[in-house]
C-alpha cells in the first residue's frame, strides 16, 4: 500500500534570468500600500534594490528598509526588524537576499501575527497563526528558503541556532531570477551551492523522502553538479547561473518536502558554536558524511553517483557504484577551493570541548533521524573531527 505524503510549495513561483525587474503585478494582487524591505548591506550596496524600489514607487507604494541583519540571523536582527515594521506601519513584507535576509523576512511575518518571541516557537509545528504576506527574491543559489517551510535562526545565549518549520513559513511568492546572483562572488557561490548539493541530496536519501520529492532531488544534483564549477571560474557564465539557480530552487522544495539528515543536524552547530556560514559548514562535513552514510542505501546513493556524472559500468557492483558518489562529492569540492574547518579558523581546542555537546544537540535536532545509516554521539564526534582537517 502506498505511504500517504503530502508536498507543500509557496503559492507561485516565478522563475528566470530578468524576471525580479517588474513585481508590480505580483505587489498588486493585494491591497497593501507600505512595504518592509529585509535585505543585506551587501545586496544594498551592490545596487540590487535599485529596480525594486523604483517598481514600488512606480506602482505608488512606499516602503521602509531593513538591512541590519548579521551573516548568520540572530533572534536580535528578528525583534529589530519586527520594530521596525510596525513603528512604520507596514503590512507586507519583500525579502531581498541570501539565505539569511530570506529567513529573517519569514520570521519577522509570522511575529507580526503571533505573541511572545521568536524562541517560543522553534520545532515543528509550533507557529499558531499564519504570518503577513512575504515575496521571496533570492540573491544567491543555495539555501533555497524562498521555497521551504524553513528557518533558521540563532540564540546568542544558547550559541544554539534553532530550526523553525511550519507551513506558515512559506513564502507566498518566490521570484528567482538568477541575474541576481552574478554579483555573488566565486567562493560564497560555491558555498551556497554546494549547500543547495546537500539539500538535494539528502533529500534524496532522507526516510522522509516521498515520489515527489525525489523527481526535484535529483534533478537539482545533476543541474548543480554539471554547471557550479562554470559559474565558480565565471561568474557572469550566465547559463551556468540558471542551471544552479534552478538546482537549487529544485534543492529546497525537496528538502521541505523530505527533510534533510545527518549533514544538516552537524553543521547547524558549526554556526552556532563557531560563527561559520551554513553552505561552508555543509561543505566541510558532506565528504565524510556520505563515507559513513552510503552503505545504509547502496542503490540511491549509486543513482547519486550517475547524477553527479560518475560513468557506472555494467558490470560493477552496487556498493562500489554508491562510493563513486563520495569520490564526485569530494573532487566537487576541491575544485571549488572551498577550506576545511581547520583552514576556516575554527579552534581546535574549542571543538574538543563542545564536540560532545555539539553530537548531542545534533541528535536531539532530529535530522540525523532521517539518515539512512544512524549515528552514534562518538561516531558524530568523529565525523566533526576529521572534518576539522
Amino acid at each position: 500500500m502506498q505511504t500517504i505524503w503530502k508536498f507543500l510549495t509557496p503559492r507561485q513561483i516565478i522563475f528566470g534570468s530578468g524576471s525580479s525587474n517588474d513585481i508590480g503585478p505580483f505587489i498588486n494582487e493585494t491591497d497593501a500600500k507600505k512595504y518592509l524591505i529585509v535585505t543585506g548591506k551587501v545586496v544594498r550596496s551592490a545596487g540590487l534594490l535599485i529596480s525594486l524600489e523604483k517598481t514600488l514607487s512606480d506602482n505608488n507604494k512606499s516602503f521602509v528598509i531593513y538591512d541590519g541583519i548579521e551573516s548568520e540571523p540572530v533572534v536580535e536582527n528578528v525583534r529589530a526588524g519586527l520594530k521596525v515594521f510596525n513603528e512604520n506601519y507596514c503590512e507586507e513584507i519583500i525579502a531581498l537576499g541570501g539565505g539569511s535576509p530570506l529567513d529573517t523576512a519569514k520570521l519577522i511575518s509570522i511575529m507580526v501575527t503571533n505573541d511572545g518571541t521568536i524562541t517560543d516557537y522553534r520545532g515543528v509545528d509550533k507557529i499558531p497563526n499564519k504570518g503577513v504576506r512575504v515575496i521571496a527574491l533570492p540573491t544567491t543559489a543555495g539555501t533555497g528558503s524562498e521555497v521551504t517551510r524553513y528557518a533558521a535562526v540563532i540564540d546568542k545565549k544558547t550559541s544554539e541556532k534553532m530550526l523553525l518549520t511550519s507551513p506558515y513559513l512559506i513564502a507566498d511568492t518566490a521570484i528567482v531570477d538568477p541575474v541576481l546572483t552574478v554579483t555573488c562572488p566565486g567562493l560564497l557561490s560555491a558555498a551556497t551551492g554546494i549547500d543547495a548539493l546537500t539539500h538535494a541530496i539528502e533529500a534524496y536519501v532522507s526516510a522522509k523522502a516521498n515520489p515527489a520529492s525525489d523527481i526535484f532531488a535529483i534533478k537539482a544534483i545533476e543541474l548543480i553538479s554539471a554547471s557550479l564549477r562554470d559559474v565558480f571560474s565565471d561568474g557572469k557564465d550566465l547559463g551556468a547561473r540558471e542551471n544552479v539557480m534552478l538546482g537549487s530552487m529544485y534543492a529546497g522544495i525537496a528538502f521541505s518536502n523530505a527533510s534533510v539528515a545527518l549533514v544538516h543536524g552537524m553543521s547547524r552547530l558549526i554556526g552556532g558554536f563557531f560563527g561559520i556560514g551554513h553552505g561552508l559548514s555543509n561543505a566541510a562535513l558532506l565528504g565524510n558524511v556520505m563515507e559513513f552514510s552510503y552503505l545504509g542505501n547502496i542503490l540511491r546513493y549509486k543513482e547519486i553517483a550517475k547524477a553527479l556524472g560518475k560513468k557506472i559500468d555494467g558490470h560493477m557492483a552496487d556498493e562500489q557504484a554508491a562510493k563513486l558518489s563520495v569520490e564526485a562529492v569530494r573532487e566537487l569540492i576541491s575544485d571549488l577551493k572551498i577550506p576545511s574547518l581547520k583552514e576556516m579558523g575554527v579552534d581546535k581546542k574549542k571543538l574538543s570541548g563542545v564536540a560532545a555537546g555539539m553530537a548531542e544537540a545534533a541528535i536531539a535536532s532530529g535530522s540525523p533521524g532521517n539518515n539512512p545509516k544512524a549515528a552514534t554521539k562518538e561516531e558524530i564526534m568523529e565525523i566533526y573531527f576529521k572534518s576539522y582537517e
